[in-house]
């Protein structure tokens, strides 16, 4: 037994037991891969995967079971590197962190800023992607840390921490009819055609609640992905905006009024996920803080043992 027949089978199960595509990821063939997982089970004397010809169709009660130790064996092994690492260059390394638009364009320059200007040896990667694509990043091991609003804590595998609250607001232009009432209502706002986020997007499931909590449907004519095209289309007057309020700049949105809205929407608050049983170098403890001073390493480090040692 060996780790590289570990690591082909957990391959193969991301990759929906399709052998060529575990093969591309892996960078070898087909045929390789499918020897290491025929090999590894001779020698464990059971069958990990159910078969129909040559084509790999499910995992075997026993594969499922073998599947959890592979998982907890290869985050041992790279927890392992990332200790020695740890120690023999303290202040220098990789750290790969994925959010979502709205987050990396309003939440995190400063952030950023700050870690740069401790850790300049640190590689810092950004990865953009939906909350689902976060999650599933943290999962496999490609990003250190997934910062979201939303998805994060429906993942087991995912340990989460609350990082910072927020909440929406209602932007308009300048010469739009409801700029100067007071006390704008949803049901005012639900005139006028709506622009928001897209599902699973930057609370946009607060959004939805709502409008549904009093009754109204509103009539969301655009979504998007990111707050700077809802901003776009809003300033052409095709709707109404509701935006994350930290992404509203006075001084850069001139063009956009912030209507009056008194807790229309319930607040949403943005969380930090990590990969259950996972080591995080210190200065992955360090960008945490600086993002969340509430959140402390040992706090951190104790729940992530936890959950590991829950799961098991």
């Amino acid at each position: 037994m060996n780790f590289q027949q570990l690591r082909y089978v957990r391959e193969a199960v991301r990759q929906n037991l399709n052998l060529t595509e575990a093969a591309s990821a892996l960078y070898t063939s087909q045929s390789g891969v499918s020897k290491q997982i025929k090999d590894l089970e001779d020698e464990l004397g059971v069958d990990v995967f159910v078969r129909r010809g040559k084509r790999l169709t499910g995992l075997t009660e026993p594969g499922k079971a073998v599947l959890q130790v592979i998982e907890r064996m290869l985050l041992d092994a790279e927890n392992l590197r990332r200790v020695a690492r740890q120690f023999a260059d303290q202040d220098s390394g990789h750290l790969v962190v994925a959010t979502t638009h709205t987050q990396a364009r309003y939440a995190l320059p400063q952030v950023i800023k700050q870690f740069t200007s401790v850790y300049p040896k640190v590689h810092l990667a950004l990865r953009q992607g939906s909350p689902r694509q976060i999650a599933q990043m943290v999962i496999d091991g490609e990003a250190d840390i997934g910062i979201t609003t939303e998805a994060l804590d429906r993942f087991p595998d995912i340990v989460t921490f609350p990082c910072y609250s927020w909440h929406h607001v209602a932007v308009v232009p300048k010469a739009h009819p409801l700029v100067g009432r007071e006390n704008v209502t949803l049901a005012d706002i639900a005139e006028y055609p709506i622009i928001t986020y897209d599902g699973d997007f930057t609370g946009r499931s607060h959004v939805d609640k709502a409008f549904a909590e009093q009754g109204l449907v509103p009539d969301i004519v655009l979504t998007a992905l990111d707050t700077d095209v809802i901003k776009t289309y809003v300033e052409l007057g095709l709707g109404v905006g509701i935006v994350a309020a930290m992404a509203v700049d006075p001084r850069k949105d001139q063009d956009l009024s912030v209507l009056a809205l008194d807790n229309a929407f319930e607040p949403s608050t943005t969380r930090i996920g990590l990969r259950r049983g996972a080591f995080l170098r210190s200065y992955a403890y360090r960008f945490i803080e600086m993002l969340a001073p509430a959140l402390k390493e040992r706090e951190i480090s104790t729940q992530l043992r936890e959950a590991l040692e829950f799961a098991a």
